[in-house]
């Protein structure tokens, strides 16, 4: 099994850059088998993830190629399948984006219930409930959804919750309905608004994307395009919370306040500096965080891929910090983890109560999905001793060359593989 070995106590400082949004990228990839033409991408970040779509899109049919590293051309201009592998769509729950693009292209599509993170329910039940309002008829047979359609009628639709994935999936699928689709409680976070712009680059009409109420218009085709994807606020939003915990300046590259305004204010509460610099934002700890209490939401509220990675940080603050979590209701598995590194918490039913201590200590590990994962490498890294960081597979989900990075910051840090002698 890969590890990450980390030697923790080290300074950090200089420059770290964020990559391309996977949770942009993957929905997109997922577009573009609406187009007639040939789709471009650029920043896209090389992961574990974005592999396993474009295997999805392969076997769907999409002719993918690499032009360049971050640049992807996709084109679906063959004879396209209806239905998804089970062995790809079980490895990863974006897979279930392509239902909607498919439904849209051929009035069909057969998709096997998706995995991935074991972070909660997450059910899709939302997404199928909206292709019904289409006019699609909807199905689950051994295991798969399936939906079909004679045609796809605009309609509205009021989402139970604002789920990201359904507001994405729905969007798609109705680009090419006769007529006019109001998705109404639809999720604004910005990896919606960068599909809709994706979209409306291929020729869909979208209004209303990053408000909860999004109008689409259904056209006949969509065409090519280039785009590039926008950056990822969670991976910056990781590295501001690393940041914090050092209190010589690191500059976050290639990211804006415009989506991180939670959790910058969250940070400055518990005594950080932060402020933009160019086209990046500069962050200097203090000698050591004050306790905060935070609460997950969906967008622009604080989000929960965020939460894990700031409990770590809790973990030194000064006093008691409250972290309750209301997105997913099994999202506390590195609380255990924590634990085994000397953190004081608590659980109570969907809260975490985080007394703070004065030292954390090197200890072997466990990634339980792909954000825990990162908040283990943080706690590695400001903790006493060595570290060693267990199921790096999630981790490698969501963080392009992470050990590389952090390097290049000053950390002691590095990957053992299953068949090195180190």
């Amino acid at each position: 099994m890969t590890r990450i070995i980390i030697e923790g106590g080290k300074k950090l400082s200089g420059t770290v850059r964020v990559g391309g949004a996977k949770n942009a990228a993957l929905p997109i990839m997922a577009g573009s088998i609406l187009s007639h033409g040939k789709v471009v991408l650029s920043n896209i970040p090389n992961l574990n993830d974005v592999e396993t779509m474009e295997k999805v899109l392969s076997a769907l049919g999409v002719k993918c190629r690499q032009i360049s590293d971050g640049t992807i051309e996709l084109a679906a201009d063959g004879n396209l399948s209806e239905e998804a592998p089970y062995e790809l769509v079980k490895t990863m729950r974006a897979s279930f984006f392509v239902m909607g693009p498919l439904l849209a292209r051929l009035k069909r599509a057969k998709i096997p219930l998706p995995g991935g993170c074991a972070i909660g329910v997450r059910p899709v039940d939302i997404h199928l409930k909206g292709f019904e309002m289409l006019g699609a008829r909807v199905s689950l047979e051994a295991g798969c959804a399936v939906a079909t359609a004679d045609r796809l009628i605009g309609a509205p639709i009021m989402l139970d919750f604002p789920s990201v994935g359904a507001t994405e999936n729905l969007m798609m699928a109705a680009v090419y309905a006769e007529g006019t689709t109001t998705i109404n409680n639809a999720a604004r976070e910005p990896e919606i608004v960068d599909l809709a712009n994706f979209l409306r680059s291929m020729g869909a009409s979208i209004t209303g994307a990053g408000t909860a109420s999004i109008t689409i218009n259904g056209v006949k085709a969509l065409g090519g395009t280039n785009y590039s994807i926008i950056s990822d606020r969670i991976e910056a939003g990781t590295f501001l919370v690393l940041a914090s915990l050092f209190q010589d300046s690191i500059l976050i590259d290639n990211c804006s306040t415009d989506s991180l305004h939670a959790v910058i204010a969250k940070l400055q509460e518990m005594g950080a500096e932060i402020k933009p610099e160019g086209n990046g934002i500069r962050v200097k700890g203090p000698d050591r965080l004050k306790s905060a209490e935070i609460k997950t939401l969906p967008f622009p509220g604080f989000p929960t891929d965020l939460q894990a990675q700031f409990m770590a940080a809790m973990c030194l603050s000064e006093g008691t910090s409250l972290v309750t979590e209301t997105v997913f209701e099994n999202r506390f598995m590195h609380v255990s983890e924590l634990i085994r590194m000397g953190a004081k918490l608590n659980i109570r039913d969907r809260t975490v109560v985080i007394n703070g201590v004065d030292k954390l200590i090197g200890a072997p590990v466990m990634a339980t999905d792909l954000r825990a994962g990162a908040a283990m490498v943080i706690a590695g890294l400001v903790a006493e001793g060595t570290t060693e960081v267990g199921n790096v597979h999630h981790i490698d989900r969501g963080y392009e060359k992470l050990v590389d990075r952090l390097r290049g910051l000053g950390a002691v840090i590095h990957r053992l593989e299953p068949d090195s002698n180190e």
